[in-house]
């Protein structure tokens, strides 16, 4: 049994619209160890929730088209997969907690029975059985059991995404992806939320996809970073290379733009301009616009992924020649 869970090589998807060809993924490359966390970081649009939709195969097509690639998952290849197949292993196999808590519940039927439908159906057993595991499984989450008949409308937001986790979570899955499960969220309930995904992994053993552009919420969640920018991943490591080792320009960037709570008296950098549009992306580095260290190279050339260490890779052009170079070094 291989030691990843998931793996993805040179995934390329694209949609196609009346407006041209939106390339939402440029040969995404990333996997996920058994029982560990990667958080997937980027800005809105930079490819994340389409990569973590592909892996259940759930990007609809049209307009949506994979154009190569490979995804494999629990030693199963999921592009080969019939759709029937498919079915059978979203939720039991992976299971997704989507953006919006507000939206992912259906307003007319009690949350109960939206966690007993998904046991019923992997699990093979009667509606009136599932319901016994869906109170158990609000339970785990610090729901009453009794809420069971109740609607959506009568829960909180962060009751709701409890709700949302342990439907998720009711059938085991060997991974769990988790798309921005605290955004609509205020900053109390948020932590609460990140303790008890935190736990519940623990407990059931599980890997984790979590899709974020908070860096704070990586810290206390991930074990791994994988720096997501116009549909490719330029940057990947574990928690020291990233936050201590930093190479990316958008890397950076990124942390530049997080107020310094140790230094009151210091200015925000934020990363100027805006990200390229995946519509019409330039032939080279899709960041050369924005970056403070951009070169000829950049703009006509693509970069090419660095193993900078065993744990540590980047694909970019200040590299190429020199692995140990540091950002510091232009800066002196």
């Amino acid at each position: 049994m291989s030691d990843n869970i998931l793996n993805i090589e040179d995934l390329f998807i694209q949609f196609n619209t009346d407006d041209g060809v939106v390339k939402a993924l440029n040969g995404v490359s990333l996997n996920i160890k058994r029982g560990k966390t990667l958080g997937l970081v980027g800005e809105t649009g930079a490819g994340k929730t389409t990569t973590a939709r592909s892996i259940l195969r759930l990007v609809q097509s049209p307009p949506g088209e994979i154009v190569r690639g490979q995804i494999t998952l629990d030693n199963m290849d999921i592009m080969g997969m019939s759709e029937n197949d498919v079915e059978k292993i979203r939720g039991s196999v992976v299971s997704m907690i989507f953006q919006d808590p507000m939206t992912a519940l259906n307003p007319v039927i009690s949350v109960g029975e939206q966690i007993a439908e998904a046991i019923a159906i992997h699990k093979e057993m009667p509606l009136k059985e599932a319901m016994v595991e869906a109170e158990k499984m609000l339970e785990m989450v610090g729901i009453p059991g009794s809420r069971k008949n109740e609607y959506p409308h009568q829960f909180s937001g962060g009751m709701k995404q409890r709700v949302i986790i342990a439907i998720a979570l009711s059938c085991s899955p060997k991974l769990l992806i988790a798309d921005e499960p605290t955004t609509a969220l205020d900053v109390t309930i948020q932590a609460q939320v990140l303790e008890l995904m935190k736990k519940l992994k623990e407990e059931m053993n599980m890997s984790m996809l979590m899709i974020t552009h908070d860096l704070g919420v990586v810290v206390e969640v991930c074990d791994e970073v994988a720096i997501m920018y116009a549909g490719r991943i330029v940057e990947k490591g574990n928690l020291v290379d990233i936050y201590r080792h930093t190479k990316h320009p958008y890397t950076e960037g990124l942390f530049n733009s997080i107020p310094n709570i140790d230094d009151r008296k210091a200015v925000l950098k934020p990363i100027k301009g805006l990200m390229s549009d995946p519509s019409k992306l330039p032939e080279g580095c899709a960041f050369y616009d924005r970056c403070e260290y951009a070169m000829i190279d950049c703009k006509n050339k693509q970069p090419e992924v660095l193993k900078l260490s065993e744990t540590h890779t980047v694909a970019c052009h200040l590299y190429q020649n020199d692995p140990e170079f540091k950002l510091d070094m232009l800066k002196e």
